[in-house]
């Protein structure tokens, strides 16, 4: 169990949440998963749900199959959660320090798409556009007082 004061939302930043007991972090290869975060592979955290605050807004709830419930923000459709019979599940990536959640475990490893073991031994390339020149509206990594700035 991890402990501490972890912090997260949405890119808009209409939904934010702080948890303080964390378990395990994972990755489904499901394909209900994969087609819930638009990705390869969701990865997810355990959470405590006593220990799970939304400090602004809440997720949408879409029930994705009898057992299963997955959160998003219903202004910017961010995915934020995974709700199944044991309890509930954080997006990694809308934490404000995903580098924290090593992913311990593959979970539904044998339903990963065919090319995904080989995937980091492609050549990288860097990106074309200078993100300096990007006015961007993502809610930055960490709480805020009020969203959007009153200036934007």
């Amino acid at each position: 169990m991890m402990e501490g004061v972890f912090t997260g939302g949405c890119q808009c930043g209409a939904v934010r949440f702080r948890a303080e007991k964390l378990g395990r972090p994972s990755i489904c290869h499901c394909r209900m998963c994969q087609k819930a975060v638009g990705g390869f592979f969701a990865a997810l955290i355990s959470a405590d749900q006593a220990h799970l605050t939304w400090t602004r807004g809440q997720p949408s709830l879409f029930r994705s199959s009898a057992k299963v419930k997955r959160g998003f923000c219903p202004k910017c459709g961010t995915p934020l959660t995974y709700h199944h019979p044991d309890g509930v599940e954080l997006a990694i990536g809308a934490f404000d320090q995903p580098e924290l959640f090593e992913p311990e475990v593959q979970v539904n490893h044998d339903k990963r798409l065919p090319w995904i073991d080989h995937l980091f031994e492609k050549r990288a390339v860097a990106q074309s556009l200078d993100e300096s020149l990007v006015d961007s509206y993502q809610h930055p990594d960490h709480d805020t007082a009020e969203w959007p700035p009153k200036d934007a």
